[in-house]
């Protein structure tokens, strides 16, 4: 068992691009399908899908993203950051959202509007809760 379900999705994504895999599984919630949407939209992912087998607990998987040749193929995804735990939650206005890498990656946030990028939040004038960064 783990306290931080976030934390514990983006160590798996970032184990699995230092090991060169081409997919990851993991345990899945609303949530975490809600980050591997946005992933898959902002382009950081190829694909994901939620597995259900009967008796077990659904199952995330995610086809993370490569560029490059074979040789020098690298991770779409350079970097993920934990930004709210469980011990410290870290809000912001929507004035606040923090820009990633001058606009180059994204903020997630949990919003009363849902689970979007800081982008989006944005432009609907909403703050939130900050998850995580992407870049």
């Amino acid at each position: 068992m783990y306290s931080d379900p976030i934390a514990d999705m983006l160590t798996r994504i970032r184990n699995a691009h230092m090991a060169g895999q081409s997919a990851v599984s993991l345990p899945s919630s609303k949530l975490k399908l809600a980050i591997a949407e946005i992933l898959k939209q902002e382009g950081f992912i190829e694909e994901f899908s939620a597995q259900a087998a009967a008796g077990e607990p659904p199952t995330l998987r995610l086809n993370l993203k490569y560029v490059g040749t074979r040789r020098e193929r690298r991770p779409v995804i350079s970097g993920l950051e934990r930004v709210s735990t469980p011990g410290r939650r870290v809000y912001a206005r929507k004035k606040d959202i923090p820009w990633v890498l001058s606009g180059m990656g994204v903020a997630i946030l949990s919003t009363p509007k849902g689970v979007m990028t800081g982008a989006r939040a944005r432009q609907l004038g909403v703050g939130g809760e900050v998850l995580c960064k992407v870049w």
